[in-house]
C-alpha cells in the first residue's frame, strides 16, 4: 500500500532528526490519518482510520509481540 510507504519514509526522516519514537509515530498517525480520509469506501476508510489511531503503547505491544514470535 503506498500510504504505507510514506508514512515509513516520514517516520525514517523523523527518526533521524532525533525525535523520540512516540513522536515518530504521532506524526506517522496523522499522516496515516490524512491517508484514510482519501478513501472512499466508508468500511475500509473506518478499517483505515482504527490502525491509525492505535495508541503508541499498543503498537509497541505489537512491536514486541512480532519480535517474540520470530
Amino acid at each position: 500500500m503506498r500510504s504505507l510507504l510514506h508514512v515509513s519514509v516520514v517516520l525514517v526522516a523523523i527518526s533521524t532528526a532525533s525525535c523520540s519514537s512516540q513522536q515518530a509515530y504521532s506524526t506517522g498517525q496523522a499522516v496515516q490519518r490524512n491517508e484514510c480520509n482519501k478513501i472512499n469506501d466508508f468500511q475500509e476508510r473506518q478499517r483505515c482510520m482504527e490502525k491509525a489511531n492505535m495508541s503508541h503503547d499498543a503498537y509497541q505491544r505489537q512491536v514486541e509481540a512480532a519480535k517474540n514470535s520470530k
